[in-house]
């Protein structure tokens, strides 16, 4: 009997620190987010010089969707494995008040940054182009895709891949490219 708990009681624990923690802020993180100046034109070259994209993520104190994406998906190791190579992921706090500068050169705090782009629901993901624009333009102008709330597995890893490999740059919208790789999996037995 004794066995049997401390395995559960280990498989909770496993549970929950793959989901990340909760910092003062209230914010789900994740040891593998970056913490960074948030000095958008900065970040967008520290990914691109280690071969990633950056990616911004807007959470708040409270957010069960927040919560479904870290207890989900974050910790899911297909999903984490394919973000830590691929991405620069910066966290934002919606109501928050740290400084940002945006790529237009506006310093603002995260939540008038969330207002100014426009975004209001969380989590919001909004990816950046790979390399700095070249014409001084806000993020949201400059974003190459965003994703608002939190997906199935398939969706959520399907628009980080669309946008790693540049998917919006071509003819194929993502909503095809998911399909196509759906039915890609289904063919291949991971997917019923």
């Amino acid at each position: 009997m004794l066995r049997i708990i401390l395995t559960m009681a280990f498989a909770l624990i496993t549970t929950v620190a793959s989901a990340g923690t909760i910092g003062e802020d209230g914010l789900h993180k994740q040891d593998w987010f970056a913490l960074t100046f948030r000095d958008i034109a900065e970040d967008i070259e520290t990914a691109a010089a280690d071969g990633k994209r950056l990616a911004l993520v807007f959470e708040q104190r409270g957010c069960i969707y927040c919560a479904k994406m870290h207890e989900e998906l974050l910790s899911d190791p297909e999903v984490a494995d394919y973000l830590q190579e691929h991405f620069l992921i910066v966290q934002y706090n919606m109501f928050g008040d740290e400084e940002v500068t945006d790529l237009d050169g506006d310093v603002l705090t995260e939540k008038t940054a969330a207002r100014k782009w426009g975004y209001v629901f969380t989590p919001t993901i909004v990816f950046l182009p790979a390399e700095v624009p070249a014409n001084s333009i806000s993020v949201s102008k400059a974003a190459v895709a965003t994703m608002p709330g939190a997906f199935g597995k398939w969706t959520f890893l399907n628009m980080f891949k669309w946008v790693f490999d540049r998917g919006y740059e071509g003819d194929e919208h993502f909503q095809k490219y998911h399909a196509r790789i759906i039915e890609q999996l289904r063919a291949e037995g991971r997917l019923k």
